[in-house]
């Protein structure tokens, strides 16, 4: 470059250099230099971003966000978990609690994610780029996400498993005399009315009823079991009496196989991204709720229904001060909303910048719990009828959890007319609902790392395929006879105490160390206005001090864990702990390697022994603020817009692009008219 070019260089960028380092000129009548206004991205930002990458992509259209969203917070826990919960704190009392968590807690976190997410179109571990010192936090949502993701797909191939064997004339678990029989009677409930009850009745998560003394058994340790509860557990997971956590057996091939099939049908849906996902949730996400209504006309026309809805809804209010039913209520909302697992920014990061998140945050949530309301219709009205058939009360065949799913629920529908087709509704329904989460969930994986690790962005479909074969090797412990007590083990501390201090640690970040003003003036950026004051209050007061009496009360209340009254060892809760410290050990970890990259060396660590002059010396202040990938998503399309104009300008209109000392300059003058291609700057 001549010496007056570089003086006219010098002088546009002097007088335009607080325009975010980006300065445009246009060439004026005196041959001079002047700034124009359409602005172009300086180089160094366009090899940071990674110019060269894969387009990250966005939603089609607003409707494949939002039946995505529905897709992944309506799950399995909608409809085997919700019902029994309400049935057994209070009926329809249970309502008060349970909305006033999810207008307080659930609503504003799950807006809180998706607005981050939507704002700088990031994955949960690059957005904490809004706080460095915690980045940690996204590994640990990304670390929570692949744990879940492994036993969730679980679930899956058991579904698909019972689907096919649906697919018959007579359901195999409808009547006892089978080979893997043992212990069956075709009425146990009736049975059981002659035990001690405090002896029968299952716990929460109990699927079969263990050793209890029956006057009317000549041997005092002889089980009684229903025909689906022996199908459940004796030819389905392969157990024995002898199964537990110590001794989990061998692998049930026709559940890996299924597992497999699964895991397949994942990869095919997400391998393409959500411009695919997007429109496989049409029908995976809205398909449950035609089976939901069909199977609630029917639930509803059985004899017995009236008196499984009396249970359902009949109001206790005297269980409103029991604090384990407030407990149960914030739990529930929680982990069906699913904040602190990095999904919700994940879904967020591919909207629109402008997108209104607050409305589909109001939307999304009251879905998802009209769902599990009108779930408990379908359910109790079909334990009514059975209840009405065995002629026992409906409390006797009530339950939540797989005990719901895979027995007493599959065990009604051998009971109607027309049985392998209702049958075949209910498990095409829960592989549906589950498809639709577990989507969710690797995308969020797989997203978080691409965004953060830029090579792999250039190999998605490989690395896809990776990830969903590594999950698939992981689940295969819970392929085993005891599958269903690594799974218990895995739930209990992924989903428990680490979720609970992410998300915590989420809402304390963002709204007080970030700032809730700076924050509310982004998504003022966004959408036009700032959140009003109940977004405000629940962020920085209330829903922090709601998750911090969650983990007060979970650690107080503490007892162990314990599966179908087989209590762990102290060896299972040992692992079970390391995982939960596993996964929040990325918050200290991360704090310590930001600090020692701002620290720089060892002889910069006497000016941080030296106290708070280091702040200033070495910027201590830079690891609480927003680092450099932490702008709008707005911005980063405008660059890649002016990007395409440059090269517009240099192809169609014969303008060069000159870069100096950081400024880019599009540049039409009569001292610099030569092609791109022959500059000599």
């Amino acid at each position: 470059m001549d010496g007056k070019a570089a003086e006219q260089f010098d002088s546009v960028a002097a007088s335009h250099g607080s325009d975010n380092g980006v300065v445009n000129a246009g060439h004026a009548e005196n041959g001079e230099l002047a700034a124009a206004t359409t602005p172009v991205p300086d180089q160094d930002a366009i090899d940071s971003d990674g110019a060269n990458l894969p387009e990250r992509g966005t939603w089609s259209g607003k409707i494949d966000f939002i039946l995505s969203a529905v897709g992944y917070a309506v799950g399995f826990g909608n409809i085997w978990r919700f019902p029994y919960l309400c049935y057994a704190n209070g009926g329809g009392a249970f309502l008060i609690p349970y909305f006033f968590m999810m207008i307080f807690a659930g609503m504003p976190l799950f807006y809180l994610e998706l607005a981050i997410g939507q704002y700088a179109a990031l994955g949960p571990i690059t957005i904490w780029d809004i706080c460095p010192l915690f980045k940690g936090l996204g590994y640990a949502m990304v670390g929570i996400s692949t744990l879940v993701s492994v036993y969730y797909n679980v679930i899956l191939g058991l579904s698909i498993f019972y689907l096919f064997s649906s697919f018959t004339t007579e359901l195999p678990w409808s009547k006892c005399g089978h080979w893997w029989n043992k212990h069956c009677s075709e009425n146990p409930y009736a049975e059981r009315t002659h035990c001690n009850e405090s002896d029968i009745f299952p716990d929460e998560n109990t699927t079969s009823f263990e050793n209890i003394t029956c006057t009317n058994l000549t041997n005092a340790s002889s089980r009684v079991m229903s025909a689906a509860e022996e199908y459940w557990e004796y030819y389905a997971l392969g157990a024995t009496d002898e199964t537990n956590i110590e001794n989990v057996g061998g692998v049930r091939w026709h559940l890996t196989l299924c597992h497999l099939l699964a895991w397949t049908i994942v990869f095919l849906c997400i391998v393409q991204g959500v411009k695919t996902s997007g429109k496989i949730v049409y029908f995976t996400a809205t398909f449950p709720y035609v089976v939901l209504f069909i199977l609630f006309i029917r639930g509803v026309s059985l004899p017995g229904a009236g008196e499984g809805l009396k249970y359902y809804l009949t109001p206790r209010f005297d269980r409103m001060g029991d604090i384990n039913v407030w407990n149960d209520a914030a739990i529930q909302i929680l982990f069906s909303l699913g904040p602190g697992f990095g999904s919700l920014i994940m879904l967020g990061s591919y909207n629109k910048f402008n997108n209104k998140c607050n409305r589909d945050a109001v939307a999304v949530t009251l879905i998802n719990c009209l769902t599990s309301f009108f779930a408990g219709f379908v359910i109790f009205s079909v334990l009514g009828f059975m209840s009405h058939t065995r002629q026992v009360p409906v409390d006797r065949v009530a339950a939540k959890g797989p005990g719901l799913a895979f027995v007493v629920y599959p065990e009604a529908l051998a009971m109607m007319p027309g049985a392998p087709f209702w049958s075949i509704c209910f498990f095409f329904m829960l592989l549906t609902l589950g498809l639709d989460s577990q989507f969710v969930g690797v995308e969020c994986i797989i997203t978080g790392l691409m965004d953060e690790f830029a090579v792999v962005a250039r190999w998605k479909k490989t690395f896809t395929a990776i990830v969903c074969v590594v999950l698939f090797l992981s689940g295969i412990p819970c392929m085993t006879q005891g599958g269903m007590f690594v799974i218990e083990l895995i739930d209990k501390f992924t989903t428990s105490f680490p979720l609970l201090f992410v998300t915590l640690f989420e809402a304390v970040v963002i709204n007080w160390i970030y700032g809730f003003r700076r924050f509310a003036s982004d998504v003022k950026t966004m959408i036009g206005c700032r959140p009003n004051y109940y977004w405000l209050l629940c962020w920085v007061f209330i829903t922090p001090l709601i998750l911090v009496l969650i983990l007060t009360f979970k650690c107080v209340e503490y007892s162990g864990i314990e599966y179908k009254k087989y209590k762990y060892p102290p060896w299972a809760e040992g692992v079970g702990w390391i995982l939960s410290a596993v996964l929040l050990a990325f918050i200290p970890l991360w704090m310590v390697i930001n600090l020692c990259r701002c620290i720089g060396s060892w002889s910069n660590l006497w000016w941080v022994i030296r106290g708070p002059a280091s702040i200033k010396i070495l910027n201590l202040r830079s690891l609480v603020e927003p680092g450099a990938k932490w702008k709008p998503a707005m911005e980063q399309t405008k660059r890649a817009a002016t990007k395409d104009a440059e090269e517009s300008l240099e192809n169609d209109a014969g303008y060069a692009v000159a870069y100096h000392e950081g400024q880019c300059f599009v540049i039409d003058s009569p001292i610099y008219s030569n092609p791109v291609g022959e500059s000599h700057i």
